[in-house]
């Protein structure tokens, strides 16, 4: 019976050039080797998987090999790196400081330091996990990792720098490895697919490769996984299936619930989600993650964050024409808050339903944006209905139009509203600014409202109280603004006017003193109770 033996050690690398995802790294050891400038303690940090004890056996292996290649590869042929090759090389030692961290084994390993290596030039001590040493194995570490003798190379490696003291770190040279790509790992991934005579999908080492995290190490462990539950063929079918990963089409299911504002077609997708096993903060988690994907495909120059397969990241770029980024931003805002209430929420499906609706709520708030091309055509077609207009009554700037119906048109694409609609819409806005900005009813009613033409709206006010309160919620008038007006394009400006400059204006008698009365109507009382003239 043939010994089975897993891809990550079957596969892994064992010249320079094999390394994945760590170039400029491997080209600084190469030229310190080519150079004969080994320095004698080195350190490899970085996250697990991506290849720091293997570049530190290829290192070993490489600056022990006694016919040196050209471009600074180890022969491989030579007794050195066949001593190596076949485990049997007694100038490459180990320690695992995981198991090994005491004080009693590292004073075990500077005596054995002092012995010259019998084969090659130098004998080498990698000690993985370092960070794992007491600290009492450190201190008695350091004078011999400050001065060891000629023949003696340290190479240290860990995943976690931060807790090695800096009396270590100041007596190495320090390399940190890279997360490996994405593409690095579907590249590596169809390679041994290849060499295994195994089908499979891009779609699939896609998601292999994200679950793994940038650690190749992983990558290969899930593709062994899958190796084993859909034997010599790899599919997006079988990989969402056996790794229990939430499919994104789900996700743009979702949005088109948003999109279309169906909050029904949106509670039984994720009706359906439920049913398949997933839990409510995974769906928020990933709605988070969905919403900063289609954020970033919006811009040329944050799309190369976004490490998927072209095909993926075509959908998702053309979904993220339809979506404003103050939306995206919200939206992710909204699905963080919501996995923050997770925890202490009672009614879990009830939560991210809730939040469901917000989000279809959010975008009736803030719609895409219309394109030039949209533009363009909505301004011929606006200068199509003013060569219909048949009248205009009076002052009131009332367009009769023929073959339409005046519902239907956007009331900015009148330019100028009439005096009932201004006069309505005036009434809603100051109710909501007094239920929505402090203000009092009077001072409400106080403030003047003027329509203008494109789509530009002024508030007057009277005091700095007023125009401090007011401004302070602007954003919050705008969206009301925003939906009564149907435009996403609204310029508002909130202006003041003293009261004693308005009076100074008026010129005759009856004027002031109706406006006075407006600010005061108790005054009214005064003249009549006195019968004064005015």
């Amino acid at each position: 019976m043939e010994n089975y033996i897993v891809s990550s050690r079957k596969y892994r690398p064992i010249t320079f050039k094999s390394v994945i995802g760590q170039k400029s790294l491997v080209t600084t050891l190469k030229n310190a080797i080519k150079k004969k400038k080994i320095a004698h303690a080195y350190l490899f940090c970085g996250p697990r998987g991506v290849g720091k004890t293997t570049c530190a056996r290829i290192f070993a292996k490489t600056i022990n090999c006694t016919c040196l290649k050209i471009d600074g590869e180890a022969c491989n042929e030579c007794e050195s790196c066949k001593s190596f090759k076949e485990n049997r090389s007694y100038n490459i030692y180990e320690l695992d400081a995981a198991s090994n961290n005491s004080v009693d084994n590292i004073r075990y390993l500077t005596d054995q330091v002092r012995i010259p290596p019998q084969i090659g030039i130098y004998k080498v001590y990698i000690i993985d996990e370092v960070h794992m040493l007491s600290t009492s194995a450190f201190n008695a570490f350091l004078k011999t990792l400050e001065e060891p003798p000629e023949h003696v190379v340290f190479i240290l490696a860990t995943t976690e720098k931060y807790k090695i003291i800096p009396t270590i770190l100041s007596r190495c040279q320090i390399y940190n490895f890279n997360r490996i790509t994405v593409n690095d790992i579907i590249n590596n991934l169809e390679y041994i697919a290849k060499k295994e005579n195994i089908y499979t999908e891009k779609e699939a080492l896609n998601i292999i490769a994200q679950k793994a995290e940038g650690g190749m190490r992983d990558a290969l462990t899930i593709f062994d996984q899958m190796i084993n539950f859909s034997s010599s063929k790899i599919t997006y079918k079988s990989i969402v299936e056996n790794l229990n990963i939430l499919d994104y089409k789900y996700y743009f299911q979702l949005s088109k619930s948003i999109l279309t504002g169906n909050i029904s077609y949106g509670l039984l997708i994720l009706d359906e989600i439920i049913k398949n096993g997933f839990d409510v903060q995974q769906i928020i988690v990933g709605l988070a993650d969905f919403f900063r994907d289609v954020m970033i495909c919006k811009d040329p120059q944050t799309i190369t964050l976004f490490e998927t397969s072209a095909t993926i990241k075509t959908q998702y770029l053309n979904l993220s024409k339809q979506f404003q980024n103050i939306f995206l931003y919200k939206a992710i805002e909204l699905s963080n808050e919501y996995e923050l209430n997770y925890r202490h929420s009672i009614n879990k499906r009830l939560l991210i339903e809730l939040l469901l609706i917000r989000l279809c709520q959010l975008y009736s708030q803030y719609p895409i944006e219309k394109n030039k091309e949209e533009i363009i055509k909505e301004q011929k077609h606006e200068n199509f209905l003013k060569k219909k207009q048949v009248t205009i009554n009076g002052n009131n700037s009332i367009l009769k139009l023929e073959n339409s119906n005046s519902s239907k048109i956007n009331i900015l694409q009148q330019q100028v509203l009439c005096e009932n609609q201004q006069n309505d819409l005036e009434k809603e806005l100051k109710q909501y600014i007094y239920e929505e900005c402090g203000l009092s009813v009077k001072q409400s009613q106080e403030i003047t409202v003027k329509f203008l033409k494109h789509n530009h709206v002024q508030i007057i006010v009277f005091n700095s109280e007023q125009l401090d309160e007011l401004n302070l919620k602007k954003n919050v008038i705008k969206d009301f603004l925003y939906k009564k007006l149907q435009s996403n394009k609204i310029e508002l400006d909130i202006l003041i006017i003293e009261a004693k400059q308005i009076y100074d204006s008026i010129n005759t008698n009856m004027d002031k003193f109706e406006f006075l009365t407006k600010k005061n109507p108790s005054l009214i009382t005064f003249v009549k109770t006195f019968n004064l003239k005015y």
